[in-house]
């Protein structure tokens, strides 16, 4: 994070506030003077073990390390024994001209870092003066011109077409040179595009090509395991990370997972490498399957740690697992040409893992192709909606049918409370009942000139 960003109040370390007169009155922020005790607000911050133990000035070591913009370290010498602490701002020589930087380092600290660094005493400039608040001041007025200038250089490079991509511009000072650092493929011929930027900005110019792991360690950010990320914290030397080390810790070779910010494979590949190829020596190496009586057994995972190798049958889904003394002792038999009848020991049981479920969890992470995923949900969203319109037009026919049998009952009731009203029925067109219809039979008619039944 850079010291802008501090969330110890406004402003970063040691930055001062103003009154109306616009001059420097406190220093706000965590007031840690340039260098936060968290590590949160400086890049590569180094903590000064020996820093309790002090010396007396005749015997401490005279050069310092001064850290300036981007997290950027050089060593200078004190020549004239100021007393500068860490986290203060000083003013440094550098060719042409002088710069701001702040104490990153001090002390017999420092003479390991040159012995690592492999620093030259020629190379060493010295430090003139601590700085007041006038050169603060100037420091940050330049530093207000730095994000005008690298969008301005931006369109400059696009109307140039070069093709090269801009991360960061570093002014002086003593605003006569500013530093451009940029990322390209191949090289770029660039000497036009000096020549314009520094008759646009009246500076002198300096180009400076940077890897694509230099610029994520300058710009910083949060890696995927949610701490920030190590080429900007602690990380200055940058190994060169194959593929190799992802097949050597059984990992998936899929490049979305294992890029870094940089674009380039993560460099926290090569933190357990070591270890891994250490536990690999025991590991027999299975180039072809295991020959059985019940057919060929095929190696599915392997344990590394716990030294167990997981076997399977084309013809099942069941895995077993072998020690690698199991394994060693079957390839030997196989090199003779003969099948052995169980993958376990005769004298043991054959112990059978059933393969594991994925989740829909494990799946989608497993899914390499992100539209695949889209293609489930979708699915999904449309079974989910054909199954409500389902519901919903079986829930309007249960409706319907329940108003009609309400109405056949009702009518019924009216047509037994008024027996004589013939038109109720027919005046109700969704009244489904007739009324039965009573049949009376005709009495025959009486002869009067008939003689009576002679008894």
């Amino acid at each position: 994070m850079a010291c802008s960003s501090c969330s110890c109040g406004s402003g970063g370390c040691g930055t001062s506030t103003k009154n109306i007169d616009n001059v420097s009155t406190k220093v706000s922020g965590c007031r840690s003077n340039g260098t936060c005790g968290t590590s949160g607000c400086n890049k590569l911050n180094v903590f000064d073990w020996l820093g309790n133990m002090e010396l007396p000035s005749h015997q401490r070591f005279n050069t310092v390390e001064i850290r300036f913009k981007g997290g950027r370290k050089e060593f200078f010498r004190d020549n004239d024994n100021l007393d500068i602490e860490i986290g203060d701002p000083v003013i440094v020589d550098v060719p042409n001209g002088y710069h701001l930087g702040y104490v990153s380092l001090r002390g017999e600290l420092v003479r390991l870092q040159i012995l690592k660094k492999k620093t030259k005493d020629d190379d060493i400039r010295d430090i003139y003066r601590k700085a007041s608040s006038r050169d603060l001041e100037r420091f940050g007025e330049v530093q207000t011109k730095e994000m005008a200038t690298m969008y301005r250089a931006r369109e400059i490079i696009q109307e140039t077409k070069l093709q090269m991509k801009l991360s960061d511009v570093e002014y002086q000072a003593d605003n006569t040179k500013a530093t451009f650092y940029y990322s390209a493929d191949d090289r770029v011929d660039f000497r036009e595009l000096i020549k314009v930027l520094a008759g646009e900005f009246k500076v002198r110019i300096e180009m400076r090509q940077i890897s694509l792991r230099q610029e994520a360690s300058r710009l910083g950010g949060i890696g995927v395991c949610g701490r920030e990320l190590c080429c900007s914290t602690w990380l200055t030397e940058f190994k060169s990370v194959s593929t190799a080390a992802a097949r050597y810790q059984n990992l998936s070779l899929n490049p979305s997972k294992l890029s870094g910010q940089c674009g380039r494979l993560k460099c926290c590949l090569n933190y357990e490498l070591e270890t891994y190829l250490d536990a690999l020596v025991d590991i027999p190496k299975v180039e072809k399957p295991l020959m059985t009586t019940n057919g060929d057994a095929h190696l599915q995972k392997t344990d590394i740690f716990k030294k167990i190798m997981w076997f399977s049958y084309n013809t099942e889904s069941t895995w077993y697992p072998l020690s690698t003394e199991r394994v060693k002792e079957i390839l030997i038999i196989n090199e003779k040409g003969k099948p052995i009848e169980n993958l376990t020991e005769d004298n043991q049981p054959p112990k059978v893992v059933e393969k594991e479920k994925n989740t829909d969890f494990q799946q989608n992470l497993e899914l390499e192709n992100p539209e695949r995923l889209d293609e489930r949900d979708r699915n999904r969203r449309r079974k989910s909606s054909n199954n409500r319109n389902e519901r919903g037009k079986n829930e309007q026919v249960r409706n319907n049918d329940r108003v009609r049998s309400d109405n056949n009952r009702n009518n019924n009731r009216n047509d037994q409370r008024n027996p004589n009203n013939s038109n109720s029925n027919a005046n109700n067109p969704r009244s489904n009942t007739k009324r039965p219809e009573v049949i009376k039979k005709a009495k025959p008619p009486i002869d009067n000139n008939s003689k009576p039944p002679i008894n």
